[in-house]
């Protein structure tokens, strides 16, 4: 059967098993902390509880919203335009669940409207450590996809560890089913210059990056756990109670709007390629640096840019929070997360970013 979450048919199929919120194991964000840094368990393992956005924050996302609308309707016309180049008209997305999948559904209507072509739209999970969904890439080839179709696709790159972990598991499932799937990533922002394919390499407000579930078709991340079986495709909860707050349908037609509105005055956009080797260069200067400064050794506790940092302070246990510009339209909502989790906030004018999102360690005092 299946599982489209909120989204339209058309919109997406999500590659995932519902899971009872009961079988995610949801722990206090406080002790799934615990439980990741201590090794005891993985986070793919378990979900922390998700709650709808206050008053104040969703007023921020619809400010953050109207103001980089059309930067990222630009940039999904961009994609679309690098994706029809090396794929053709009619290629597979597959997006990554669940930042992707926004993304995944707004670049496949684009595609059918300025190609006429049909295209396919997947949502599958990738964990860090664990790698993709095999039996999800199993079930798109036996629908009868060719393996040159398929194209991956994200929200941004902050590190570059899934863009990585990518290429290293498409690379192994390419050897053993003996078919050649591109693996490289397609992005709207790549801070690490280790994306193939992306229409920025800024750090920008991404809209979609600033929610959770009520932007991603209501699911939850990706679960991997002793709940899924060695058939199942990997998990995910589904927050069917949070349809009254749900702007995934919404979203998606909003930034398709606002692309074709581009799209029928100028055309396809040409593609600006980033430098991905300054990108790549920076984002290991920067880590390099930042470990030694808060006194890490833990690269998974330093999240650059404004998606991670969103994420850090929406489910993990922040210790700091950085900003370059405390004024800046585009960290406002960090700002307010930070306020209402009484986070602190360092500025810092040397920062190659936006924002970055410090870990508390659970060593720490």
């Amino acid at each position: 059967m299946s599982f489209h979450g909120s989204y339209r048919p058309q919109d997406v199929e999500f590659l995932l098993k519902p899971l009872a919120l009961s079988q995610a194991q949801t722990e206090t964000v406080a002790d799934k902390e615990s439980l990741i840094q201590s090794g005891a368990r993985h986070y793919s393992e378990m979900l922390t509880p998700e709650t709808l956005p206050s008053p104040a924050y969703r007023a921020l996302f619809a400010r953050a919203h109207a103001l980089n609308r059309e930067r990222m309707a630009r940039d999904c016309l961009v994609l679309a335009s690098l994706i029809a180049r090396r794929h053709g008209p009619a290629p597979v997305l597959v997006s990554l669940a669940r930042a992707g999948t926004p993304v995944g559904a707004i670049v496949a209507q684009l595609l059918r409207a300025c190609t006429g072509a049909p295209v396919a739209h997947y949502s599958v999970s990738i964990v860090r450590d664990r790698g993709i969904d095999t039996n999800a890439l199993d079930h798109i080839l036996a629908h009868g996809h060719a393996p040159s179709a398929l194209a991956f696709v994200d929200g941004w790159t902050g590190k570059g560890v899934i863009s990585r972990e990518l290429e290293r598991f498409i690379q192994a499932y390419n050897h053993r089913r003996q078919v050649q799937i591109e693996s490289g990533l397609y992005v709207l922002s790549d801070l690490a210059g280790s994306a193939l394919c992306a229409a920025s390499g800024d750090d920008y407000l991404i809209p979609s990056s600033i929610l959770n579930a009520t932007i991603s078709g209501l699911v939850s991340r990706s679960i991997l756990n002793s709940a899924i079986g060695p058939n199942d495709f990997h998990g995910c909860v589904w927050f069917s109670e949070f349809a009254e707050a749900d702007l995934s349908c919404w979203f998606v037609d909003d930034i398709v709007a606002a692309a074709m509105a581009i799209f029928a005055a100028e055309g396809m956009p040409e593609p600006a390629p980033a430098d991905r080797a300054a990108l790549a260069a920076q984002s290991q200067a920067f880590m390099a640096s930042e470990l030694v400064r808060q006194g890490v050794q833990d690269a998974n506790l330093i999240k650059p840019g404004i998606g991670e940092a969103t994420r850090v302070l929406l489910r993990r246990l922040p210790r700091q929070l950085l900003v370059r510009d405390a004024q800046a339209e585009d960290v406002q909502h960090l700002l307010v997360l930070a306020h209402e989790k009484s986070v602190a906030v360092q500025v810092r004018a040397d920062l190659p970013y936006h924002a970055v999102s410090v870990i508390r360690s659970v060593q720490d005092a």
